[in-house]
């Protein structure tokens, strides 16, 4: 069964490193097979990796692109430990999802650990 995604109109989607965006109008694509893919939305740029938690986010991000190294991953989850100690639950799961090449999941347990920053939506 393939993966239905819906764009919003003006909305990006990496697949396999490919920036696939839509028009003006909304835009379904379904992927058939395994691919990496992130919506814009999704995305996390360097300079918005403020924190560990999303440091962590950018290096699994990078690495599920095929952009980084998976040792960057585990230098970030290291720093994460170190800074979250009461997340070592999260942090283990993460670990684990990691290990399975899960990356997806990963990013969205990571993405839940971000602390709200100043004048961010909430």
């Amino acid at each position: 069964m393939p993966l239905k995604v819906v764009l919003k109109p003006g909305e990006t989607l990496v697949v396999n490193g490919a920036v696939i965006g839509s028009g003006d109008r909304t835009a379904t694509i379904f992927l058939h097979n395994e691919a990496q893919f992130l919506r814009g939305r999704e995305m996390l740029r360097p300079e918005e990796a403020v924190g560990p938690e999303r440091a962590l986010y950018l290096a699994i991000q990078l690495a599920y692109l095929n952009q980084g190294s998976e040792q960057d991953v585990h230098t970030a989850l290291a720093a994460m430990r170190r800074a979250r100690p009461d997340a070592v639950d999260d942090i283990a799961a993460i670990a684990e999802l990691l290990s399975l090449r899960r990356h997806y999941q990963a990013l969205r347990r990571c993405r839940a650990l971000f602390p709200r920053l100043e004048g961010e939506a909430a």
